[in-house]
Formats: C-alpha cells, structure tokens, sequence
C-alpha cells in the first residue's frame, strides 16, 4: 500500500477509534485526541487531573479498541524497581529465572506517578526511551508499540515526589483534564449507573500501528514549519535574545530541543488525522499547549500574578 492510501486509511480508522473510544468515554475529545495523537507519534503522555475523571477508564477503553496489551501500575511510596521491571527468581531447577514486571506490555498506566520516590519512577526512564528494560546485566526488548501513560493529581502534594525536570522532558504532552460540563455529567451519570454492559471492538493489529507510526514519520515538512516551530520553542527561554517579554518576566526555564522534535513529530500526527499530507503552522499551533506545557518553569512572580503556562503559550503565537 502506497504512503498516500496509508494516510487516507489512517483518517478513516481514526474516525472508527475515536467512535469507538466514544461509546464509553463521554466527552473529552481533546483529552482523547491528545492521547491518539501522542501513541501514534510514538511518544508518552502525561494524565493531570483530579480523581474520579475516568482517567483509568480512559486509558483502558484507548487499549482495548487499538487492540493491545494494557498493565496498570499503582505507584504508592513502598513500590521498587523490581516490582515494575521484574526480578530474577531461582526456579525448581535451581536455575536464576526472570520473570516479567508489568512494564513488559504496549500500553502501561503509571498511576499516581509521584506517590513513589524517585528510585521507582526513574525505573521507567530507560523502557520509555530505549523501549528495553536492563535487569541483573541483561537487557529485554519491549513488545511495540509501547506506550508509557503516567497519572498525577495536581490538589493533593502532601508525601508526594514530584517528576523532575529531566523526567517530564520524556513525556510529549501533559494534558489536563477538565471537569466534565453539566450535560456530560448527567450522560455519565445516566450511562454509567445501569446494567448495560458496552463492548469496546478492538480495531488494529500491533503491526498496524507500527506501520501508522512509519508512514507518519515519513510525512514530508515544509522547511518554514520546522523554523517555525523550532523559533516557537527559543522563544520559552528568557535568556535567549528572541524570547517573548511575558516570558522574561514570569519564566525560568524554557523547553529544550526535545520540545521542537515533539512539536513536528505531533504536529504530523496532527495534519495526518485530518486528512493532510504535510503539516502546516495550524497543526503546530494546534499541539503546542500540550507539548510545552510541561517543560516551561515559572518563577515566582508568574505564580503569585496567577500567569498559566496555557497563557504564556497562547502569547508565543
């Protein structure tokens, strides 16, 4: 099959994915698109919400209708590496076995992954870039396509261990879940408290998606877009001679190359679902929020003036 019936197929089964998606999950579109977007440009995401938003759900629904593998992980302080990654085991035969931690799957659900000290959270580092997991000097190669999708609730910080920087960088969006508006909230109510039992069809096959993922890196962009989104990016960093006034007033840090890779890879994605065979600067502007949300540090200022980093983003354009 030719690039250009793969994407016009890609379109299609979006379509079907996101219906399919919709028979449990009730609203949050963007949150959906986010999510879609992040797994088939290859990357992670990160889940900010408060409780009881289906986050789990979510995430659950997403694997089943693409057809792959899902584990959840629940973080609490007492979880250690080896409870994610696996250990050695000697077997009856006195033989050293390896058995498989949860992380060996397409689609992983780290919850609450600031509940765990830093020892556990960076066990993830190496399967969320390299996608191998090295245990007592051997090293496993992960099933494709794996997806890390971590969780964090922003209201209660009390015996939390929060990402650090380096660590969030690996993450292509942070997206946030908004409470539900009033009408979805009944239809969640009115769903979800019945016995009617809805079956979420899987859709794809493991190779599909790889073969999606390929064909979306393959997407030619026009050299205008990558300036635009690499200029995009400098303009977060206040020490740099382009950045923008709010952010040399009310910023830290700014993102680093990763977020300029991130913004093509997901603005491609981007352009791809709606049918487009080359991103423009509407499909950059269209997931930078998410993408350089997390990778930008207010000071101070920013936090007692109330300046949100959607603000501060939306001000780049």
């Amino acid at each position: 099959m030719s690039d250009v019936n793969l994407i016009e197929n890609f379109v299609k089964k979006f379509a079907d994915l996101k219906q399919e998606v919709a028979k449990i999950i009730i609203g949050q579109d963007e949150v959906v698109d986010q999510i879609l977007i992040s797994i088939f440009s290859g990357g992670h995401s990160l889940l900010v919400g408060v409780p009881g938003l289906a986050k789990t759900l979510m995430v659950n629904t997403i694997a089943q209708a693409l057809g792959l593998n899902f584990k959840r992980i629940q973080f609490t302080p007492d979880l250690m590496p080896s409870d994610i990654l696996g250990s050695e085991i000697l077997d009856e035969n006195r033989q050293f076995k390896f058995i498989k931690g949860p992380i060996f799957s397409n689609i992983v659900l780290a919850d609450e992954i600031n509940r765990t000290p830093p020892k556990t959270q960076a066990a993830l580092l190496e399967a969320m870039q390299e996608r191998s997991v090295t245990v007592a000097g051997h090293q496993y190669k992960l099933d494709l396509p794996y997806f890390v999708l971590a969780t964090q609730n922003p209201i209660e910080q009390e015996g939390t261990y929060p990402l650090p920087e380096a660590q969030l960088d690996r993450f292509m969006f942070a997206i946030n879940l908004e409470y539900p508006s009033f009408q979805e909230e009944v239809d969640v109510v009115k769903a979800t408290t019945t016995d009617v039992k809805k079956t979420v069809n899987s859709l794809f096959t493991a190779q599909e998606i790889i073969d999606f993922q390929n064909v979306i890196r393959r997407i030619p962009v026009a050299d205008n877009v990558i300036e635009y989104a690499v200029s995009l990016v400098a303009k977060t960093r206040p020490k740099e001679n382009s950045a923008a006034e709010i952010v040399k007033e009310f910023v830290d840090w700014g993102a680093g190359p990763r977020a300029s890779q991130n913004l093509i890879l997901a603005a491609k994605t981007h352009a791809a679902t709606k049918g487009k065979f080359s991103p423009d600067i509407e499909n950059i502007q269209a997931v930078a929020t998410g993408i350089l949300r997390h990778r930008i540090i207010k000071n101070y200022k920013a936090e007692a003036e109330g300046i949100t980093d959607e603000k501060i983003i939306q001000s780049l354009f």
